[in-house]
């Protein structure tokens, strides 16, 4: 999006128009709706401008809910925006921590500096795009206390507030920039403000944990069994003794495993009634093994981050299964438990063994009616493939991980 769409889109007509059309439920229905437009006099740069925040608004309710039909969206800003639920958390923590006022570097469409200012914070929004800056101004313009500056953040100073949230800019364009010194700001200046005032720093989850500091807390969110973002917190939002922690959240609740430090390994034990595997938040803050002490658990494979227990648990930190067969790793046991268990669907989950799920489903002859999981890993060092049934639906359309 350029400056000349943003103005086309920033007319009465234009709103207007967005606030009364319905989603199209087709291509052939977005070539009728902007017939229709073009008919009734609309100019072809705001029927561009409106049918282009149709889709960006129907593809933004997965991470806004209803506040999608508020927002003006870009292509690129939805995709880094934080989901509604994760930016209440990032509120929550500077609202506990008694943080009045914050500054919102890189703050994009305003995703987080929305869920601030509905928590009464006072919210200064940055941005250097001028695009991404003059839509946050017409998205958080409901709120009083936001003020929308376009500039560069290392050129600012911020004794007008009393915290930071820094999102810094990992891409150019559609590159991926790998280099935290060319990240905008650095992460080196971005450490340097964290020293100075109580800061919130979003990063991608898979970041190099070797590049974070000491004395911050760092934590792992996943959100609906996907790993979302790495923050780390420092001063009053890091909380005292806490330096690794994975925030899971999904239809099951929030919850939350924390650590001064990464988790000792747990010892592998016999194969009991309910196999656990662990949200990838959980495995990225290297907490594996307090969580299968919390489930009174042992690993399946010193490798391998699946755990068993005699127990059934629920927690939204784990999917669990309940065991109905094993056998070694053929392909043959596997025909043969898909064909004894009269199963016409089956999902595939696979760890350490090295195996394309997709082709192995096409390799099965499912002609029964009945479904359930198999888990294809190692226990104790050998390959076994593991007729199980979820304990519920979450994570039934997650794919496979190894």
């Amino acid at each position: 999006m350029d400056l000349q769409e943003v103005k086309a889109l920033l007319t009465a007509e234009s709103l207007a128009l967005l606030a009364e059309i319905a989603d199209p439920t087709s291509k052939d229905d977005v070539v009728r709706v902007v017939s229709r437009l073009r008919k009734a006099g609309h100019p072809p740069e705001r029927v561009h401008a409106v049918m282009n925040q149709v889709a960006l608004r129907k593809g933004a309710r997965a991470k806004f809910g209803p506040f999608a039909d508020r927002l003006l969206l870009t292509p690129e800003g939805l995709e880094q925006a934080t989901r509604l639920e994760v930016a209440s958390h990032h509120a929550g923590r500077f609202a506990k921590a008694g943080i009045a006022s914050v500054a919102d570097c890189g703050c994009g469409i305003g995703g987080d500096a929305l869920a601030f200012a509905g928590l009464g914070i006072r919210v200064v929004a940055i941005d250097t795009d001028a695009v991404t800056a003059a839509l946050a101004t017409y998205n958080l313009a409901p709120f009083d206390s936001v003020t929308v500056e376009r500039g560069d953040v290392t050129e600012r100073t911020y004794d007008d507030v009393e915290g930071l949230w820094i999102d810094p800019a990992r891409r150019e364009g559609k590159s991926r920039l790998s280099k935290p010194e060319d990240w905008q700001p650095s992460l080196d200046w971005t450490f340097a403000r964290a020293l100075q005032l109580p800061t919130g720093i979003k990063l991608g989850p898979g970041m190099d944990r070797d590049l974070i500091p000491e004395g911050y807390e760092a934590q792992w969110v996943s959100h609906n069994g996907t790993v979302v973002e790495l923050v780390l917190w420092s001063g009053v939002l890091a909380r005292t003794g806490i330096t690794r922690s994975a925030l899971v959240m999904n239809s099951r609740g929030s919850e939350e495993i924390s650590a001064a430090a990464d988790s000792p390994d747990q010892a592998v034990g016999e194969l009991a009634e309910f196999i656990y595997e662990p949200d990838g938040a959980v495995i990225r803050a290297r907490l594996i093994g307090d969580l299968a002490r919390r489930l009174d658990a042992t690993m399946m494979d010193r490798t391998i981050a699946y755990f068993t227990s005699a127990t059934k648990h629920t927690s939204p930190l784990v999917q669990g299964f309940t065991i109905r067969e094993t056998a070694p790793y053929t392909l043959k046991n596997l025909q043969r438990l898909v064909s004894a268990a009269q199963l016409g669907r089956v999902e595939i989950k696979k760890r350490g063994i090295d195996v394309d799920p997709a082709e192995l489903r096409n390799s099965l002859k499912l002609e029964g009616t009945e479904e359930a999981t198999l888990i294809l890993t190692r226990v104790k060092g050998e390959k076994t493939a593991i007729l199980a049934d979820r304990l519920d639906s979450v994570g039934q359309d997650i794919a496979a991980a190894d």
